[in-house]
């Protein structure tokens, strides 16, 4: 299931601050609409942690279905998966 797009950037890459989205398009009518939004929160996970946020709801959030799918232990997947609920506490706070 690998995406043929970038995942889109969420730091500058001069100073690492967080960036924002200041114009989306219409690919079909060349629709523009600009102004400063904020990035959702999911979007600030690395890639592979996207990924696993998305297996997760896949498997209706079953770890014992990740676990097989995956072929890792339920520990493992378990710890894994707290350690993105911690990252999104953190993200969640910086914003607030």
């Amino acid at each position: 299931m690998e995406s043929k797009l970038s995942k889109l950037p969420v730091k500058c890459p001069s100073c690492q601050s967080g960036l924002s989205v200041q114009s989306l398009a219409c690919q079909a009518c060349d629709t523009v609409v600009n102004g400063r939004y904020d990035l959702p929160v999911l979007l600030m996970l690395e890639k592979e942690e996207l990924e696993f946020v998305l297996r997760f709801v896949l498997n209706s959030g079953s770890l014992k279905e990740m676990s097989a799918e995956m072929g890792l232990s339920y520990p493992t997947i378990r710890n894994y998966l707290d350690d993105i609920i911690t990252k999104l506490n953190t993200l969640e706070n910086h914003e607030s």
